[in-house]
């Protein structure tokens, strides 16, 4: 009985230090990429935040995306878990996606912002260009007709002008400063500029011209993508209704009979319904997006 005793200790042991080891090889794995990525997060969250002249740390940005997903694991845990072994994983998981979606979130604010600056930039653009096909016409060189879109124009455009003519008095080649504008913005408009101006140099061509007829083409672009945006404004708010409209009913409920609505996701059929509510919202965002979004 005593050696019999003694294996069953032994195994116990040793599928208990088996289970650590596992463990612990799975939760270095886990840290490393984790500390990888969280890298890679900051590097690319500071190179977009630094393009935009928001001098914010990335190492604030990693910060808030902890929170956030700290905050949207514990939430979701709380409410989906109990105390069984079922209930415990669907806590954990409920808790990850969570945890992931609410991760992405600063990154998601990040490159809302960069699209509203590059909205504004692109209707900026076309008074830019008419300073500087006036400025030309009345003798000025290019530097100085970037020069009078800078002291005249507002930001975002002004500061990105500005950061050319910097760029170029401490070195840095015309076509190389140019690129470097096109990499920090982007957009089919501004590469239509910086491709323009460095054919109008090369060929010996008028830039006068050239910079009127890109404003002319630029303006008639604007306003065609202001009437696209007008016309299916309907189908964008109908797509944030439909969003909205799920997470709210779901507050409401949880305020009116919160024990029901606990119940109801520590429940196997509520969670599969969340599931499935979830995958049916994103496939249903994706549809609307793909209807109204009409490239110009």
């Amino acid at each position: 009985m005593l050696t019999h005793n003694l294996q069953l200790f032994l195994y116990s042991a040793l599928a208990a230090l088996a289970t650590v080891g596992i463990s612990w090889r799975i939760l270095s794995v886990l840290s490393i990429g984790l500390r990888r990525h969280s890298r890679q997060y900051a590097a690319s969250a500071g190179s977009q935040l630094e393009d935009m002249f928001l001098f914010i740390p990335s190492q604030r940005i990693i910060e808030l995306a902890g929170l956030l997903a700290a905050v949207a694991f514990m939430l979701l845990f709380f409410l989906t878990m109990d105390f069984s072994r079922t209930g415990l994983i669907r806590g954990v998981l409920a808790g990850g996606i969570a945890a992931a979606g609410a991760w992405r979130i600063p990154s998601l604010i990040i490159r809302i912002l960069k699209h509203r600056r590059l909205l504004r930039f692109n209707e900026q653009l076309v008074d830019a260009l008419m300073t500087m096909s006036n400025a030309l016409k009345a003798g000025f060189s290019i530097m100085q007709s970037f020069e009078a879109v800078v002291r005249n124009g507002q930001n975002p455009i002004a500061q990105e002008f500005g950061m050319v003519l910097q760029q170029i008095r401490v070195g840095v080649n015309f076509e190389q400063a140019l690129a470097n504008l096109h990499k920090r913005i982007g957009g089919q408009d501004l590469e239509l500029f910086v491709l323009s101006i460095e054919t109008a140099r090369l060929t010996g061509g008028s830039l006068t011209e050239v910079l009127e007829k890109i404003a002319a083409t630029i303006r008639e672009r604007v306003r065609i993508e202001h009437r696209i945006r007008t016309l299916t404004a309907m189908g964008r708010l109908q797509g944030i209704v439909l969003g909205c409209m799920p997470l709210l009913l779901g507050f409401a409920l949880f305020f009116m009979d919160p024990h029901m609505m606990t119940t109801f996701l520590r429940s196997s059929a509520g969670m599969t319904t969340i599931v499935i509510i979830i995958a049916l919202e994103t496939a249903g965002f994706f549809v609307i997006r793909k209807i109204i979004r009409i490239e110009v």
